[in-house]
């Protein structure tokens, strides 16, 4: 019983070698579904603050323009659904379309926002304080269009492939952590708005610019029949944004704006199961 089962596993690992390869030539439209990993490699630059003008302030001592050194935002990694949709060209060139559910993130903070002179004594943020972290989320879309060149024969089980292209990158649901938000409101907002003859409540916002990035792209797809395959790719987004934080007073006013350049360059590994829709190949 057992010789035969042996011989059976053989006959069907040798049947499985001979099944028709990769049918991924030209014309083969191919759907993939898996998941992205995100992995953000971001640095940025210490915040700049602006704040409205007023004659307390000045009389104060406050720079209306000043730079909180030793400040910076960081990034939590992030993981989602993911879904593109490719065609092939050629045997051997690709256009491939991806998106998927936008991946979110926790926006983390170091260092302490201060005003200059002796106000900053006493009116001052720690933006890594434990309890103000994560000081914010968002949101990002990045849908992206590459060129790829696969190598190897069409027919060919293995395939390795580059990629080249470009994504377009938006936030949305940018929201401040309830802890950090009131904290600024505290610290901050209701200081500026009696020094600028807006007393009262004060709102917290924040937000990023979009933005367009390159893309570079590698990976292997692995033939398991002539219609399905799996893939392993790994990507990086040469992404740079700004970010801000305004307080306004409740008119509307704006008080005070803080803004960082963060350059978020992000590694993105996928998983991708690969269907061929059509007759390409």
């Amino acid at each position: 019983m057992m010789r035969r089962l042996g011989r059976a596993s053989v006959a069907l690992a040798m049947l499985a070698l001979a099944m028709p390869a990769s049918a991924y030539r030209e014309g083969a439209l191919v759907l993939q579904a898996g998941w992205f990993h995100l992995a953000p490699q971001e640095s940025s630059e210490p915040l700049r603050t602006r704040l409205a003008p007023s004659v307390v302030g000045s009389l104060l001592g406050i720079d209306p323009d000043f730079t909180s050194e030793g400040t910076s935002t960081g990034v939590s990694n992030a993981h989602t659904p993911a879904l593109t949709l490719s065609y092939y060209l050629t045997d051997h060139w690709v256009l491939k379309a991806e998106g998927g559910v936008p991946a979110e993130f926790d926006l983390y903070g170091d260092g302490v926002v201060r005003p200059t002179g002796p106000s900053g004594l006493l009116i001052n943020v720690d933006l890594g304080a434990p309890e103000n972290n994560p000081i914010a989320s968002a949101r990002q879309w990045s849908p992206a269009i590459l060129l790829q060149r696969y190598f190897r024969d069409a027919s060919a089980r293995l395939r390795p492939y580059l990629g080249v292209g470009a994504s377009y990158t938006w936030f949305t649901n940018v929201e401040l952590k309830p802890a950090f938000s009131d904290a600024l409101n505290r610290n901050f907002g209701r200081s500026l708005a009696v020094v600028t003859g807006n007393p009262g409540r004060t709102v917290v916002r924040g937000d990023s610019d979009s933005a367009w990035a390159p893309i570079v792209n590698a990976g292997l797809s692995y033939a398991l029949t002539d219609r399905l395959s799996l893939s392993l790719s790994l990507s990086y987004l040469f992404l740079s944004t700004t970010s801000r934080i305004t307080i306004e007073a409740a008119d509307g006013t704006r008080l005070a704006e803080s803004t960082t350049e963060l350059d978020l360059g992000t590694a993105v590994s996928s998983l991708l199961l690969s269907w061929r829709w059509g007759d390409g190949g």
